[in-house]
Formats: structure tokens, sequence, C-alpha cells
């Protein structure tokens, strides 16, 4: 903690004069600061215990994946995104396989879209829990974390048997997936519906009506409509915010439009919203799997495999519902199996460009609260 005049600003903060009777100094929140989820500087002006400004820094994990995805080939990028946001690895390799898929116009059998639909929703349902748990030990309720994640680890374990993998976790391919689920994963699907629903009850006994809770996040870093359509904010966070806008429901990929299911809207824009909103969210994937387990088909896993995709010069995108917002894949494609340039619009940081005004006049203790209802993960930014 530090106290600098006006002469001294740090990067990014506006020059403005200071009342000589204020307490205002800045401090450092993160980047070790386990509240920041991540990598994440946030530096503060202060005046006594109110927020006055608040400044991001980002760039402490930059890996440069967008600048080596040059030098491989399309099926190797699909690994490397499994590291964007690494709560959601297969909707993140699913986005690449549907550019890919759209240059090349590979079809994708009836049995492969159900994989990708209940795997996807299964992979929004886990990076919530993830969402749900943090968001509770940064509230000073660690009970929840560990709440959320004794149903986590089912998801988890479904994940391993189905890709070897817990966290960034391969399976899907141009054309479906690069093998067929095993005999178990329906029947352990079913079981873990079965288990999440009364245990989602349980969440919100434990934290939902809690008094505490909802001090600390009722009328608190409201994002107005408007502010969440300004600055590009998708998902979860905008729809808190009035915005009723799901690609799933309105531009809808993979097979989602023969799904029947809602999409939470809430109109406060507040802490408190973004909350509930991906806790009903949660219960509308549940809906999602049950539909599609009940009409899960036999057939192909895959259309036809290549031994390497060469995609036709030009340039082929691809806009998916992550669990965080809309994920965006641009690819510059010439001659070759290797891009020529790959972009990714990620969520996270059009949700984090709006902080600073969300945290306006809030206490400090409420900045912890405010950036944990925006569930930024940094990776996905810092690419």
């Amino acid at each position: 903690m530090n106290s600098l005049c006006n002469t001294q600003l740090p990067p990014g903060f506006k020059r403005r004069s200071i009342d000589s009777e204020t307490e205002e100094f800045f401090i450092n929140l993160g980047p070790q600061h386990p509240s920041t989820h991540g990598v994440l500087r946030l530096v503060l002006r202060l005046d006594g215990e109110t927020v006055k400004e608040v400044v991001p820094h980002f760039g402490y994990i930059h890996r440069g994946i967008e600048k080596q995805a040059e030098s491989q080939t399309y099926l190797q990028y699909i690994h490397l995104s499994d590291r964007f946001d690494y709560l959601t690895s297969h909707i993140n390799n699913l986005g690449v396989c549907l550019a890919i898929e759209k240059a090349m116009n590979i079809g994708v059998p009836e049995r492969a879209e159900y994989i990708r639909v209940i795997v996807n929703e299964l992979q929004r349902i886990s990076s919530h829990l993830v969402f749900f748990g943090s968001f509770g030990a940064d509230m000073g309720a660690l009970s929840v974390f560990l709440y959320a994640f004794k149903e986590r680890e089912l998801i988890s374990q479904i994940f391993d048997e189905l890709s070897g993998a817990r966290l960034t976790m391969n399976f899907f391919r141009p054309g479906g997936s690069f093998d067929d689920v095993p005999d178990t994963f329906i029947p352990r699907v079913k079981d873990f519906i079965k288990k999440l629903r009364p245990a989602m009850k349980e969440y919100h006994r434990l934290f939902t009506g809690n008094i505490v809770f909802l001090e600390r996040s009722k009328d608190i870093g409201i994002l107005t409509q408007q502010q969440a359509l300004d600055s590009g904010c998708s998902g979860p966070v905008a729809r808190a915010s009035g915005i009723d806008y799901d690609l799933r429901r309105d531009e809808p990929y993979s097979i989602y439009s023969e799904f029947d299911f809602g999409v939470p809207v809430r109109n406060n824009g507040d802490v408190y919203d973004r909350y509930m909103v991906r806790m009903e969210e949660m219960e509308e994937s549940l809906k999602i799997i049950e539909q599609a387990v009940a009409k899960f088909p036999e057939g192909p896993y895959r259309s036809k495999t290549r031994p390497a995709y060469r995609l036709p010069t030009g340039t082929w995108t691809s806009v998916v519902e992550s669990a965080k917002g809309q994920l965006g894949t641009f690819i510059v494609a010439e001659k070759g199996d290797k891009p020529y340039r790959i972009h990714t619009r990620s969520p996270s940081l059009a949700n984090l460009s709006m902080l600073n005004e969300m945290c306006m006049d809030y206490k400090l203790a409420d900045v912890v609260a405010i950036l944990a209802s925006l569930d930024p993960v940094i990776p996905e930014i810092d690419r």
C-alpha cells in the first residue's frame, strides 16, 4: 500500500485535482491476491475505504498462443485452444472445429452433434460450479467452495473417462470427436443429473438466502443495460443487465435449435443478478442434457477423417456461447495446413472493461464481490 500525490499518478489514471481534506491513496490488488481470479492486477484509487477509480492491468500471464498457432497445424491449434478459458476447454475446441467445418464444408453425424451438446452443457455447468465456489469463498463463505466442488468432481470424472484429462481437455475434432463415448457415458450423465438437482436446492439454502450475502450483493456493482451494450458485454454478465440474448437460442449452432430451454434474464445488473443468472443457467443446462440423453442416437461419432486439414484461402469465423459469453474464432487461411493468422474474441475482456464504472463510490470490500460476479478467467485475455 502506498500513498501518491497527484503528480505521481500510476499509469492509466485520470489526472484531476485532489482536495487536501481527502485521504486519497493508491493500492495494488493483485496480481498475487487470490481474489483477483488469476494473474490480474487492479490499481485502486481510494478515499479512505471508498473507491474513486480502478485501473486493471493485464499481461502478467501472456503466452502468445495466437502467434504460436501460425507455426502449428489446425489440428494442433484445437489443442492449444484448451488453454484460453481453462474452465471451458470443450467449448473452446468446438469453436475452432466449427470454423474449420465451415471452411471445408464438413458435415457432422447426428450422434456426434448430440455428444457435443451434452459435453458442452456439462462443461457450462462445471464452469458455473467453479464460479459458485470461488464466488462464495470471495464473499467469506469458504464452505460454499467445498460444496460446489463436490458436484463438479462428478463432471471431472466423466471428462477424465472421456478424454483422459480433467482440466485442459481435448476431445472434439472437425466432423465430430476423436473417439466415441464409452458405454458408461450416458449412465454416468444420468446419475449426475439426479445428484445435481437436490444439490442445487442445498446451494440455495446454504448461500443464496444468507442475509450477509444479500446485503453485500443487492444493488452493488450495477451495470446498466446501456453500459453492457456499449462495452460489448455478453453471456451471463449481459443477461443480468436485461439483454435477452443467447447464441444457442437466437443464432443456434450445432443442434441447439432442437432443444427446449429457457434463457435466464434479470434487469438490475448488480452482483446478485449476475450470481442468480448463472445459478439459473445450470438448471437450463440440465434440461438440455436431459433432452439430449433421452434422444441419444446410434450411428457414427465422426464423419470421414483426413490426414491434414487445408482450408481454402480466405477468412473463416465461428461464434459459440461459452460459459462467460460469446467466444469468437477468426481464421485467415492461405495455402497449406497452417493458418496465416488466428484470433479469438474472448468475452472476459469486454466484461471487465466496465469495472471502473461498476466499482465507483463503493467500498474496497465491494470490489472483490463485483470482480467475482464477472467470473473472469485471465488467460482468456492474455493469449
